[in-house]
């Protein structure tokens, strides 16, 4: 800190500060600034008069005017609610077909499928529905247990294998090599007679080895030309779509101890309204029959 000087260029003060020879001028601020920071400052009182703004223990002052932006926000959902009454109430009482031949219903629909989607079924299916191993796409043409209105229904009210719903969608596979019903070999051939199946590299002697053991063991369910059954959750094996991988290792350890996913029954857990937007938004996705 030095003395105070004037600048010689211009006669202005300087506010004593020196830092390397440079003085830092002593000019006063703009009439306009100091209007503006006062009016802040009168509008800052105001608002904390008017509106909820100082904190306490376990509230805030509430303010002259009584205004809350939960209050608010509670009573655009009330608004929400009213304007959406209407279309609620045809989606509950129409029939599925119904609500996807009407452009309007069918967008009502959709928007709050996506909406149910994203925050029950995102997790396991992804945010866009893709799935991942383990967990079924739900973009593509390839169903499990059927992709038209109502079986999406039924799949969706009652899951897979679910327990406590006697009527969720049930199957089980078999665990042929770790029950000792084939050896590692015998696994290895019916892996490669799968992989015939859809066209993929295989061992040609090894899958017409398999050709017998497939028929006596997997056809009952998946049938003889690997098409799989949707009436009994039997997978589609002569496509290009996998849900635990489609190399002959993925295939050989399916075949060995295979992995059994479940789905939440939705039905005890959202409403009738709900299930049928999450319904039609899953049937739009592309794969819908």
């Amino acid at each position: 800190m030095s003395e105070k000087k004037t600048d010689e260029v211009t006669g202005v003060d300087t506010t004593g500060h020196e830092w390397d020879g440079i003085r830092e001028l002593d000019n006063p601020l703009p009439r306009w600034w100091l209007w503006t920071f006062l009016a802040c400052i009168v509008w800052a009182f105001g608002y904390m008069i008017f509106y909820p703004a100082v904190p306490l223990v376990s509230e805030a002052t509430p303010g002259v005017l009584g205004y809350s932006s939960r209050a608010a926000v509670h009573q655009e959902i009330q608004d929400a609610r009213a304007a959406q009454s209407e279309m609620i109430s045809k989606v509950d009482s129409l029939p599925l077909a119904e609500i996807r031949q009407n452009a309007d219903m069918l967008q009502f629909a959709i928007n709050g499928g996506r909406a149910a989607f994203s925050v029950n079924c995102s997790q396991c299916h992804g945010s866009g529905a893709a799935g991942s191993p383990g967990y079924p796409n739900l973009n593509d043409d390839e169903w499990i247990w059927g992709g038209d209105l109502q079986a999406i229904a039924t799949t969706l009210r009652h899951g897979i294998r679910h327990p406590g719903d006697d009527d969720t969608r049930y199957s089980e596979m078999p665990a042929f090599g770790r029950d000792g019903i084939l050896d590692r070999e015998q696994v290895k051939a019916v892996a490669n007679r799968v992989l015939a199946f859809s066209g993929q590299p295989h061992d040609a002697a090894l899958a017409a080895e398999g050709t017998e053991l497939y028929a006596d063991n997997c056809a009952a369910c998946h049938g003889d030309a690997g098409k799989g059954d949707r009436e009994q959750g039997a997978p589609n094996l002569s496509d290009a779509i996998w849900l635990y991988g489609s190399t002959e290792a993925d295939i050989a350890r399916q075949i060995h101890a295979p992995r059994h996913g479940v789905m939440p029954a939705w039905g005890d857990k959202l409403d009738p309204v709900t299930i049928k937007q999450l319904t039609i938004y899953v049937h739009s996705l592309g794969g819908g029959e």
